[in-house]
């Protein structure tokens, strides 16, 4: 019998139409430190253990540079193979033509049975597979470090943004720090966009899903801001903009601040760094008024382009197995935080906040609460999403700025990019 190498070069012989294909690969992708680039380091070991000759092109830091670095090799005629890409760019890059179709191996795999039915259109957005998803990542996460909690006299972990700065007010009487916090444009709108989402969902869906200039310019959004600003102001402490995620990920371990609010990346950054779920830190959802489970949905992806030669061709059928196979989906994700985007993988020996994710990702999608994420690129093309976070992160480092003015700023600056 052929083992798992073994299947998978006979279907890569037989999708490439040549026997004589060798698999090889060249990832574009931002995964450039830490825990991510370890966890991509994986699905390389996977694929040379394949059969397959692996390489990779990381570029640090924003998206934005991804999608530039891939710009260029596509003016040049050298289109990368397989690109990590998310939400609303997958679209945007199927829509010129130049993506590879998946169809076959995802019929033969049964991937529209196995993987979450949210992510189907985000990678079938015209009806045919042309991406192949890694992960769900959850947005709207409350971290807090049980050693600053007990030091503050707060039992438990915030429920409501009101439960929220009571907590916090306790933080800064014990003086600690209540929200560890390391300001860029994207730290900053991810928790932005939680305020929002936690104080009035459907606001959420009608700013930062749908791009409804005025919805953003409305006295929700404001009230939004006002929250905001009270956390950088009052909860955060005035070296946010000049410290890195290392420090900040320090002064929470230590105890110096009781609370961060991130993605659950923030879990493989937290094991790298010796910290211990239970003792070291514990994990909620992030607040909410409304009440209910709710899930703030990430998810990193390969898109894959049309190529000509036909050993990358072949590696492109390799690696969209691959990282749809269960194995890679549960190596992958226990390294890096995240859940699998397969549905049907048991997740027991996976850390508790994961499997708390896989619980509430199922609430939220019978109570109908789950959205996308605009701050993390799932939502608005990148131009729209550029000029948000552009406008959250000089309001968080400008405290002159008026919630008021800051909600129109977020409409304005979109306006201007139609």
């Amino acid at each position: 019998m052929l083992g798992r190498k073994g299947i998978l070069i006979a279907a890569v012989c037989a999708w490439a139409g040549a026997a004589s294909a060798e698999p090889k690969t060249n990832l574009l992708h931002q995964w450039a430190s830490g825990s991510d680039a370890e966890a991509i380091a994986k699905l390389g070991e996977m694929f040379t253990a394949a059969g397959g000759k692996w390489e990779q092109t990381s570029i640090a830091g924003h998206t934005a540079n991804t999608l530039a670095k891939l710009r260029a090799n596509v003016v040049a005629g050298d289109a990368p193979p397989a690109v990590q890409l998310k939400g609303p760019e997958i679209a945007e890059w199927n829509a010129t033509g130049m993506t590879a179709t998946l169809d076959a191996l995802a019929a033969k795999e049964g991937w529209d049975k196995v993987v979450a039915p949210e992510l189907l259109p985000v990678m079938k957005p015209t009806g045919k597979w042309v991406a192949a998803p890694m992960n769900i990542h959850r947005i709207n996460w409350l971290w807090g470090s049980p050693k600053a909690m007990k030091a503050a006299g707060i039992a438990e972990l915030p429920k409501t943004w009101a439960e929220f700065n009571a907590a916090c007010d306790k933080a800064v009487a014990a003086k600690l720090v209540c929200i560890a916090h390391y300001s860029r444009d994207w730290t900053d709108a991810t928790i932005f966009e939680v305020v929002v989402y936690g104080q009035d969902i459907d606001l959420f869906r009608k700013a930062f899903v749908e791009g409804d200039t005025e919805a953003m310019r409305s006295p929700g959004m404001v009230k939004a801001f006002e929250q905001y600003r009270r956390m950088v102001s009052k909860y955060m402490d005035p070296a946010i903009a000049s410290r890195d995620y290392p420090t900040a990920v320090s002064m929470f371990g230590k105890g110096e601040a009781v609370f961060m609010i991130n993605g659950d990346w923030h879990i493989g950054v937290m094991t790298r760094s010796g910290l211990k779920q239970g003792d070291d830190y514990v994990c909620a959802q992030a607040p909410t008024d409304w009440g209910k489970p709710g899930f703030i949905l990430n998810s990193d992806s390969v898109v894959f382009f049309k190529q000509k030669n036909p050993d990358y061709v072949a590696g492109q059928t390799l690696l969209a197995s691959l990282i749809l196979s269960p194995d890679f989906q549960k190596v992958f994700n226990k390294a890096k935080g995240s859940i699998p985007a397969r549905l049907d993988i048991d997740l027991a020996d996976f850390n508790p906040c994961q499997q708390m994710a896989q619980r509430d990702l199922q609430s939220s999608i019978k109570g109908g609460t789950l959205v996308r994420t605009m701050a993390h690129n799932m939502t608005v093309l990148q131009k729209y999403r550029g000029a948000m976070l552009e406008v959250i992160t000089q309001f968080t480092n400008n405290p002159k700025t008026t919630a008021k003015q800051a909600a129109e700023q977020l409409a304005e600056t979109v306006e201007a990019q139609k």
